[in-house]
Formats: C-alpha cells, structure tokens, sequence
C-alpha cells in the first residue's frame, strides 16, 4: 500500500504547477512535422518526467504513444523512450520523430520527382478514391508511392512517407484534416510533385532542428507497433521507470477515420485498425456495442502489463478526458482506478485537472466536446 506520504508528496508535485499551460505553444518543430489527433501538449510529459522519473537509466515507456509526443520529451533529456501502438501510421510517424537520418531527404524527393513518369504504376484500389482524389493526382500519388518503395535505406524510406503522408489530405478533395467534405480543389500533378518536394525539406529542417539543439545526447527510442492489449512484456526489452500516457477515451477520438486515406497511400489498412481500436466510436453504435465496462477491462489489461514492467516504487502517469456514450457523461478517471484497483499492485496517488485551450482541440467531434482533462498518477505498489 502507498504510505501516506508518499501520495502527499506526489499531491505536492502535481500541484506545484500551473498545468493548463496558457503560454503553450509547441516551439520545437520536431512536434509538429505531421498532424494527429487530441495529441498532448509536449509540456505534459516534459513536466512529468521532471517530477516523477527516477534519475536513472530507466525507460520512459507510453502504451499508447501515438504521434510520440512522450517518446521526442524523453530522448529529449537524455532518457531512453519506449512506445507502442497498434495504429501502423502513428508507429511511422514516432519512429522517424526519434531517429537520426544519415541524409536529408529532400534530394531523394527530388530523385524521385524526376524519375516520376518514366516508368508505368499501377492506382491503387482504394475505397471511393475517384470521389477524394482527382485522376491526375491519384497518378501523381502513385508514382511517389512507387519511387518510395525503391529507397533501401528504412529510415530514409520511412521519412519519405511522412513526407508524403503530410499532403494528402492537401491534394485531396477533403475540406480539411477535420471536415469531411468533397470540394473542388485545383490540384494538378505538379503541384502534387512539388508540395511532396518542399514537405521533405520542412521534414529535413525539423529534424535537424532537433539534433542540433533539442536532442541532447542520440536518442534511444524503440517503437513497437502492437495492441497493448496482447503484447508480451518481454517484448519490451527495456527497463522501464516512468509511464506517461493517454489512452484513447471510449467513443472520443477516431485515429482510424482522422488518417483513413493516408493509410491507404501508404499500403496500410484503416479498417483493421478500427476493429482493434480501443474507445473508436463504431464500437459503441453496433449491436451489442460495448460500453464504459469494456473500456474499464481493456484499461485493466494495460494496467496488468505495465505491472510486470515497472518496479515498486514508480509511477504510471495517464491523462485523460471525458466521454460521451449515448447521452450518459462517462467519468474515465473513475474508470481508470476501478480498472488499476483490479488490476492489483498500483493504487491512486494523485490526480490534477486542467484545462484546454480551444487551439488545442485538434478534430474534436461534438459528441466528444472536451474542455477539461484529468492528469492521474498511479503509484505500483507491493
């Protein structure tokens, strides 16, 4: 059990910030190199891992790491990063967020660019492509796609397609990341070359940004892509002394939809990723559809992995909103100690709400309006 001071002191620490973060305002580029959805802010996890992490070696590990805001804070200060997620895209995005390239990439774009009509493609099958996508672009798209395949080097390869995940949305007929709307767009097949161009030259400035000054020492980061309700913890294969996370909320957020057309492009599979989605709103509008039960079991499944990984003594951080489901407010940080509680080994030891800036609200859908989120820390425990 948590001696009472140790969940004071963990009280005291939490609350000697101002965590709603008026001044936020992400000023390392390396952030933002590609949208993503309800991500948090990069001062959550910085201040966390300041206030909770050992001192040690350990690994800062996030079961849900998404676009790798925890993993760029913890190689940040020197640490090792650990992620996992089953969303293939979110995965890509992380890994190239924390790796060193041996090249830029924004000459390979041009590589390919130039090389782009010389040999026949074949489009893709993608569902209603002829609706979101015009056929010049869908061309254009295609021959990049194919002249990324070509790289061998995985970590240039991987860059490429983050830089061409970043415009697809751009040169499709979608209003926008978050307004699924067709509407005439005038996107011509050089126009498709050249923002895929100066995408990769944005990738390339982020990324050297970050070595040259955010990154203090070569990051050590894994990213594991997986459901973390199935993985193994020897899978790990990092000691882990901090856990900062925020799992995605029952009915919230759809990862699967925000991104659906950029996976497509880049050979991955959208539909398999929202039958394994925890919290996507399909799940709760089937028949039979689950409910905040479903989520409190899921969340002790995390829970008992985390258990085996991380030691006595150490904190597993979540931050969390709520959720609607069919008219009823879900309170999800009830959910997440009922869900700890049964888990064993870890015990509440702190909590502090805040507030989001309207900026912030990335694809925030009206069955999910959420002004307020709840950081709560979990103390593991005999």
């Amino acid at each position: 059990m948590i001696s009472e001071s140790a969940a004071g002191s963990c009280s005291v620490r939490l609350n000697s910030l101002d965590w709603n973060f008026a001044d936020s305002g992400t000023r390392e580029a390396i952030h933002d190199i590609h949208p993503y959805p309800a991500r948090f802010i990069p001062e959550i996890p910085r201040e966390l891992i300041r206030l909770f992490h050992p001192g040690d070696d350990s690994a800062v590990f996030d079961p849900f790491c998404g676009c790798g805001t925890t993993l760029v804070e913890a190689v940040a200060v020197g640490l090792p990063a650990l992620g996992v997620d089953l969303n293939p895209l979110a995965v890509l995005i992380s890994k190239v967020k924390t790796t060193r390239l041996r090249e830029p990439v924004e000459p390979l774009a041009q590589t390919i660019v130039a090389a782009a009509g010389r040999k026949p493609v074949t489009i893709p099958a993608i569902p209603r492509l002829d609706h979101w996508f015009q056929p010049n672009v869908q061309l254009a798209l295609a021959r990049i796609v194919h002249g990324i395949g070509v790289i061998t080097d995985r970590d240039i390869q991987d860059a490429l397609k983050v830089a061409l995940s970043r415009i697809i949305v751009r040169v499709s007929n979608q209003d926008s990341d978050t307004r699924y709307a067709a509407v005439s767009k005038r996107v011509n097949e050089e126009d498709v070359y050249s923002l895929f161009c100066r995408s990769a030259a944005d990738l390339d400035v982020a990324i050297a940004s970050a070595y040259e000054g955010l990154f203090s020492v070569e990051p050590r980061a894994s990213v594991i892509h997986d459901d973390v309700l199935e993985i193994r913890p020897e899978a790990l294969h990092r000691r882990v002394g901090l856990v900062i996370t925020s799992p995605p909320y029952p009915n919230a957020y759809e990862y699967w939809l925000y991104h659906k057309y950029r996976m497509y492009w880049l050979g991955m599979d959208p539909i398999a990723l929202r039958k394994g989605e925890i919290g996507a709103r399909p799940h709760y509008f089937k028949k039979d559809h689950q409910t905040e039960d479903d989520f409190r079991s899921q969340m002790s499944t995390v829970f008992r992995m985390i258990g085996k990984v991380l030691p006595v003594g150490k904190f597993a951080c979540f931050v969390v909103g709520r959720s609607i489901i069919h008219g009823r407010e879900i309170d999800n940080v009830e959910l997440l100690k009922a869900a700890a509680q049964s888990a064993d080994h870890f015990e509440f030891a702190g909590s502090v709400v805040r507030s989001i800036a309207s900026n912030r609200k990335s694809f925030n859908l009206s069955h999910a309006a959420i002004k307020q989120e709840t950081i709560v820390v979990f103390a593991r425990v005999e």
